[in-house]
């Protein structure tokens, strides 16, 4: 019998591809129950092999009892084989879901994050994402071969749950200096971004149920967590000061924040504002969540500190990410989190999966403490300044009183509400038809938002790309 197997030096070891092809063929039905297979040297022949590789393809099918063999007769295909072999249906298993499962599945049909888009529009105001071209990738590369080289043995084995102990010391010391958080290094916790780092809250402080106050509009990766881990969510509205702490729900155990500069509108809390939020927290024996996810950008005026910096009964977890301000793809984030708590969350994380990756995090340690990173910040600043003042410009040249524009003294996007009667719909559709790509608000509201808007990133187009888009934007509307 003539046997089809394909076989290629270059697809791993030759015994377990012809292993593999007649293990396939008796599951399928080509070889039936009490069949005979063609004999070692037969089948050696006929795929041009070695016998002795097909020795070991039939002692391995004869281990697993898919074949026995008869002495003096040949290998034949095991009679268990076709008893208990399934049927391949053609409906697939209904799998019940849990509660999460339902909630991640249903959050992802609703997530709306800027996605490439293709043909890919030259004039693209996508927002969130770093300014991968101006990275110094080159330093990055040979940083993290150093740290892969000095790496020990020891350090190959399971690491901190709560993170690369020089890392937690970089960060602490780096969120001291800029941002003004009060920490030392043992509250710092390590995770797989600010994604991870807010699932991790939900899962330690919040029981299905649970009354959780969140902005709106607000971040759709924190509404959606929260979602999914049963909390009963209470929308609180943003004005052009951001979250109004005179409006906060009394039951609310916990209160989720960008003070910063708020998502997506752009806001930024007075200190007013941020006290009275504190005062709110310790009247109801509240938990802040701070999620500074782009404080390190600020144009206007002396930066604000950090809202953990103002806390003074440890009330208040602070959410940072380096996914803004270095690259997406390296996934590390970090809470500091209140010493009380420090061991459920470190627990928490080890659950979730032991740690994140030691060589990544000794790179960016010391990315961090030669001062590279700051260094980078400086440039990173000054480039989004430069970008910011050359689009606030053209808005004013190109646009003028048909539209206004609100969140321009951070970050590294603005939010563009335009004064006529348009829908985000017709307006992101004309847009794309000319070369710009601009994202709707609406999506970030719980509650159907009373105007339209359009949100506008501008850390991934040059100058030259700015005014043009503006420009074609200017004929939109």
């Amino acid at each position: 019998m003539q046997s089809v197997i394909p076989v290629s030096p270059q697809a791993g070891p030759l015994f377990r591809q012809v292993y593999a092809g007649l293990r396939k063929a008796i599951l399928s039905g080509v070889f039936k129950s009490g069949e005979r297979l063609p004999s070692t040297r037969e089948l050696a022949q006929q795929l041009g092999i070695s016998r002795t590789v097909v020795l070991l393809a039939y002692d391995q099918l004869l281990a697993e009892g898919f074949t026995a063999g008869r002495s003096g007769s040949g290998t034949y295909v095991s009679a268990a084989v076709t008893s208990t072999r399934p049927t391949i249906s053609e409906v697939s298993a209904k799998v019940h879901l849990a509660r999460f499962g339902k909630a991640a599945a249903d959050a992802w049909s609703k997530m709306n994050v800027p996605s490439r888009r293709t043909p890919a529009l030259p004039y693209d105001f996508a927002y969130g994402r770093s300014d991968v071209g101006t990275f110094p990738f080159a330093m990055w590369r040979r940083l993290l071969l150093k740290c892969a080289r000095r790496v020990s043995e020891s350090e190959l084995d399971y690491g901190p749950a709560g993170g690369h102990t020089d890392l937690r010391a970089a960060i602490c010391a780096h969120l001291r200096r800029s941002r003004a958080v009060n920490c030392d290094p043992s509250q710092i916790v390590v995770v797989n971004g600010s994604q991870q780092g807010l699932d991790l809250i939900s899962r330690v402080l919040l029981q299905p149920g649970d009354k959780v106050a969140i902005e709106d509009p607000g971040y759709q990766g924190t509404t959606e967590i929260l979602r999914a881990a049963g909390a009963r969510l209470l929308p609180v509205p943003v004005d052009d000061q951001g979250i109004d702490p005179g409006q906060l729900p009394a039951g609310a155990r916990v209160v989720f924040v960008t003070p910063s500069h708020q998502f997506p509108s752009g806001a930024i809390l007075p200190l007013a504002r941020r006290l009275a939020l504190l005062k709110w927290a310790a009247r109801r024996d509240a938990v802040i969540v701070e999620d500074d996810y782009d404080g390190e950008f600020r144009y206007e005026g002396q930066a604000l500190e950090s809202l953990q910096g103002l806390d003074r009964d440890s009330r208040v977890i602070y959410v940072g990410t380096f996914s803004r301000t270095i690259f997406s793809a390296l996934r590390i984030g970090y809470l500091v989190v209140p010493k009380g708590l420090v061991a459920a969350f470190s627990a928490g994380k080890w659950l979730c999966d032991r740690h994140t990756p030691s060589l990544e995090q000794a790179t960016l340690a010391e990315f961090i403490s030669s001062g590279m990173y700051e260094r980078y910040l400086r440039s990173v600043r000054r480039r989004n300044a430069a970008r910011r003042e050359v689009l606030l410009g053209a808005v004013n040249k190109y646009l003028r009183d048909r539209v206004e524009v609100g969140g321009a003294a951070a970050g590294a996007h603005v939010v563009m509400w335009p004064t006529g009667r348009v829908t985000e719909e017709a307006l992101v559709a004309a847009a794309a038809s000319r070369g710009v790509g601009v994202y709707p608000i609406s999506p970030y509201y719980l509650k159907p938002p009373a105007r339209t808007g359009v949100l506008l990133g501008y850390s991934r187009v040059t100058e030259n790309q700015i005014l043009e888009g503006i420009r074609r934007l200017g004929r939109v509307l």
